[in-house]
C-alpha cells in the first residue's frame, strides 16, 4: 500500500511526522491511529496494522506525539492533556486535506488518549481500544520506583523498553486529572474493547471497566495469546481483520470511484508493502488480496505465491467454463472441483513436446465433477475445460511488453 509522510502543526506549534497509509483504490473511509506510550507512529503494531487496514481499503492516518519518532518538541514537555489536542489536531489536518476520520483506533495509552479525544471529532461514528488502561495514571506504574522523585524534584529521568525519558511533574498532574469514565458513558459512539486476558502490562480488569462504564453499541474482543504491544504479526494482522469488518457496521463507506463493471479486463496492481522481504499487496478493481512466499522460500506465507496465483487463474478459468457449457448443455454437473500443480520435468521425457532439451514447466489438472453425468457428457466436459480462455493463452504464444511506469 501507498505511504504518504507529511508534517502538520501540533497544539503546541511543533511539527508533527506523519504517515497516511492508503489503499490503492479511493477509500471506503478514513480513521485516526494513536500509538502506544513513548511508541511512535512507526511502531511494529502501528504499521502493521494500519497497512492491513489500507489493504481493506481504509486510509489510516498515524503521527509521532511530541518529541517522539521524527516530531518536534521536547517529550518531557508533553501530557497526556496535548496527546489529545495533537489527535484533535490531527483529525483537523485530515478534515480539511483528505476526509474527516470516521474511525478513531488507539492502542495502550493511545487508546485512552482517542476515547478523550473522540467528543471533539464529530464525524467518528466508531472507536476502537486496543490493550488500552482505563486510567490515563496507570501509566506511572511503568515508573513508579521514580515517581517520588519526580514530584520532589520536578523531573525525572526514567527507562521504558530500554530508553531514556525525561518525566516532568506537569505530567504526573495532568494524568492525575483525567478519568476515562464520564467520557466513555457519554461516548455517542460503537465501541469496540480489544484486550489479552494475559496482558501483564495493562491488565484485562481495565478492559473490564470501559465496558461497563460504555453504552451500547459495545463489543469486546479478547486478544488470547497475544502481548501488549502485539509483536507477533498474526496478532496485529488479527487485530486489523477485525476492526475492517466490524467498522463496517458503523462506518458509512465514502462515495468510491467504482471501476467500470463492464470493463474487461481490469487492471491489476501489484505493490510491495514492505512489512516483510516478499509480501505485495495487490488490487483487481474493488479486491484486494496479498502475495507473498512460502516460508521454506523466504517469505511469511501472508498470501498466495506468483505461481499459486497462476494456477488460481487457470484452475478458475477452467471450472467457469465447464460450468457455462454444462448450464448451456442442461448437462446434470452438480459441482465441478479442479487441483492444480506446478513443477518442472526434463524435456526429454515428454514426448509430444517440441523442446528436447533442458527443463519445461509442467501443470498438472485433476478434474473431479460431481452430478448424474453419463460418460459421453463427462468426455465432453473434460475436454471443454481445455479450451477456457487461460489455457488457451498460457498454450499459446505470449507478448508480454514491459516498460517504466509514468
Amino acid at each position: 500500500m501507498p505511504i504518504e509522510r507529511f508534517q502538520f502543526e501540533g497544539e503546541g506549534g511543533h511539527k508533527l511526522a506523519a504517515a497516511l497509509d492508503r489503499p490503492d483504490r479511493a477509500p471506503s473511509a478514513y480513521a485516526l491511529f494513536a500509538h502506544c506510550f513513548t511508541c511512535g507512529k512507526d511502531v511494529l503494531a502501528a504499521r502493521r496494522i494500519a497497512a492491513a487496514l489500507a489493504s481493506k481499503g481504509i486510509a489510516v492516518l498515524r503521527f509521532d506525539f511530541t518529541g517522539l519518532g521524527s516530531s518536534e518538541g521536547d517529550f518531557a514537555n508533553a501530557t497526556f492533556s496535548s496527546n489529545v489536542a495533537d489527535l484533535v489536531r490531527a483529525a483537523d489536518h485530515l478534515r480539511e486535506a483528505r476526509q474527516a476520520p470516521a474511525l478513531l483506533i488507539g492502542h495502550s495509552l493511545g487508546g485512552a488518549a482517542i476515547l478523550a479525544a473522540a467528543s471533539r471529532i464529530p464525524e467518528a461514528k466508531a472507536v476502537v481500544t486496543i490493550a488500552a488502561p482505563s486510567d490515563p495514571s496507570h501509566v506511572t506504574g511503568l515508573f513508579r520506583e521514580h515517581v517520588d522523585t519526580i514530584r520532589q524534584q520536578g523531573e525525572g529521568e526514567v527507562s521504558l523498553a530500554g530508553r531514556p525519558f525525561r518525566i516532568k511533574r506537569e505530567f504526573l498532574d495532568d494524568v492525575a486529572e483525567h478519568s476515562l469514565t464520564n467520557h466513555v458513558a457519554h461516548l455517542h459512539k460503537a465501541l469496540l474493547i480489544m484486550h489479552a486476558p494475559t496482558d501483564d502490562t495493562v491488565g484485562i480488569d481495565n478492559a473490564t471497566r470501559l465496558f461497563v462504564a460504555a453504552k451500547h453499541p459495545k463489543s469486546f474482543i479478547s486478544l488470547a495469546g497475544a502481548d501488549h504491544l502485539l509483536s507477533q504479526r498474526r496478532d496485529s494482522t488479527y487485530v486489523a481483520d477485525v476492526i475492517a469488518s466490524w467498522a463496517e457496521r458503523y462506518v458509512e463507506p465514502a462515495q468510491l470511484a467504482a471501476a467500470d463493471v463492464s470493463e474487461a479486463p481490469r487492471q491489476v496492481v501489484v505493490r510491495e508493502t514492505r512489512t516483510s522481504k516478499f509480501q505485495n499487496s495487490v488490487s483487481v478493481g474493488p479486491h484486494q488480496l496479498l502475495a507473498d512466499e512460502p516460508i521454506a522460500s523466504g517469505g511469511d506465507d501472508t498470501g498466495p505465491g506468483p505461481y499459486d496465483f497462476l494456477l488460481t487463474a487457470l484452475g478458475a478459468c477452467k471450472s467457469m467454463t465447464m460450468r457455462l457449457y454444462a448450464d448451456r448443455k442442461s448437462f446434470p454437473l452438480e459441482r465441478a472441483t479442479v487441483t492444480l500443480r506446478h513443477g518442472k520435468i526434463y524435456a526429454k521425457d515428454c514426448a509430444e513436446c517440441e523442446t528436447k532439451e533442458g527443463m519445461l514447466d509442467q501443470i498438472e489438472v485433476a478434474i473431479g465433477l460431481e452430478g448424474p453425468l453419463d460418460a459421453d457428457q463427462r468426455k465432453r466436459i473434460l475436454e471443454i475445460a481445455d479450451k477456457c480462455p487461460v489455457h488457451r493463452t498460457l498454450t499459446s504464444e505470449i507478448r508480454i511488453v514491459t516498460r517504466a511506469a509514468d
